[in-house]
């Protein structure tokens, strides 16, 4: 989270956390651990409004942030969401909102937007390809064009909230470029198939297209060209899980200080023990590189420079290592107790597990990271 916040930041983060205090007791998220969709309607539609889906849309579109800065904000949603391993569409319906907001027609703004901002529906970004085609930016869904649409053959995999979505944003291949359609879930052809994951709210579904047609209308942006929307879109998505794995860490953290200090072995706190201060130590120092690393990839994406996807891929990096080590060293600080069911961290250590893995892997970004700074040093030259 930014170390500085204006005073109507404060008052969103805290409002926020206030509601997820009394909407997401970890006695619930284990109950929703055999709910089909993982997060209560209500509740997400009580979430759409403090604000949650209108951050990266523009108050012409009936959208706003809080700041001025959307990404910014929204990453203050994500922190808690993290802190709290808090259930609901969050990064697949900001990323489908943000990029009709940036992209789309004016018929699409008009007919999705309102319902993804007042939580009625539910969107999310088909752009994952199933092994083994699923390294970072491979896009092998084939869009052909013919009789003034077009029709979509493959698959995609993992999609977040497939089975809860009303609508997806899907990135296929149009010839050499990308193009991006927007497919409602009941369009014939479409098929989700549910997936196993080891967050206990979050769903995941495999979608495949099997001849689909499409009107020409469901393009957004421009036709073969969206290779930068998906950039964008992908920056922002990891930007959020950046946000998401620090909120787990800053929790775990928090209950395990708490378990040291308060936890006696041999008449002594276990904090009193000199190996536990020195692991200590070293989660503490990996949340707060986490939280300026993350915080610097947010506003390099929020401003659009021309640095945005190293801080992203440097942020991916780094978290994506350091946040499941820490989550697994506060297991371990908590004996046999820690891997238990009935205990929280698991809770957490899930979340940060995942996000590890979702929209790019440690290895994607380290070779994305490599090629960026490799580019950079070549234009140097």
């Amino acid at each position: 989270m930014e170390l500085e916040l204006t005073s109507d930041q404060k008052f969103f983060a805290e409002t926020t956390r206030s509601f997820l205090t009394d909407s997401c007791p970890t006695s619930a998220l284990r109950e929703a651990r055999d709910d089909p969709d993982g997060f209560n309607r209500g509740y997400w539609r009580q979430g759409a409004e403090l604000g949650w889906t209108t951050l990266l849309v523009s108050e012409k579109d009936g959208g706003g942030s809080i700041s001025g800065r959307g990404v910014n904000d929204l990453t203050l949603v994500a922190f808690e969401f993290g802190r709290f391993a808090a259930p609901g569409p969050l990064t697949a319906t900001n990323i489908v909102a943000g990029a009709l907001a940036r992209s789309g027609s004016e018929e699409q703004k008009a007919e999705v937007l309102p319902d993804l901002m007042s939580g009625a529906k539910v969107g999310s970004w088909a752009y994952a390809e199933p092994r083994p085609f699923d390294r970072l930016g491979e896009v092998l869904l084939e869009a052909k064009q013919t009789n003034g649409g077009y029709v979509l053959n493959g698959r995609k995999t993992p999609v977040e909230a497939a089975g809860q979505s009303d609508v997806l944003l899907v990135t296929a291949r149009d010839g050499d470029g990308l193009t991006q359609f927007l497919v409602p879930i009941d369009t014939p052809g479409v098929s989700v198939t549910p997936m196993k994951t080891v967050d206990l709210t979050r769903r995941f579904g495999r979608v495949t297209f099997d001849q689909v047609a499409l009107p020409a209308s469901a393009v957004v942006g421009e036709a073969g060209n969206a290779a930068d929307d998906v950039e964008s879109q992908l920056q922002i998505a990891v930007v959020i899980q950046l946000a998401e794995i620090v909120g787990a860490m800053d929790r775990a953290l928090e209950i395990t200080s708490d378990w040291l200090f308060n936890r006696y072995s041999f008449g002594r706190p276990l904090a009193s023990y000199q190996e536990l201060k020195h692991r200590f130590v070293d989660m503490r120092a990996w949340l707060e590189a986490g939280n300026a690393i993350a915080d610097a990839a947010a506003g390099h994406v929020q401003d659009e420079t021309d640095r945005a996807a190293e801080y992203v891929s440097a942020g991916k990096s780094y978290l994506g290592v350091y946040g499941p080590e820490a989550l697994h060293d506060c297991v371990q600080m908590h004996g046999g107790i820690g891997v238990t069911f009935e205990h929280d961290l698991h809770l957490f250590l899930r979340r940060v597990t995942l996000d590890a893995h979702l929209y790019g892997t440690v290895a994607d970004h380290r070779e994305r990271l490599t090629t960026i700074l490799e580019q950079q040093e070549s234009s140097n030259d």
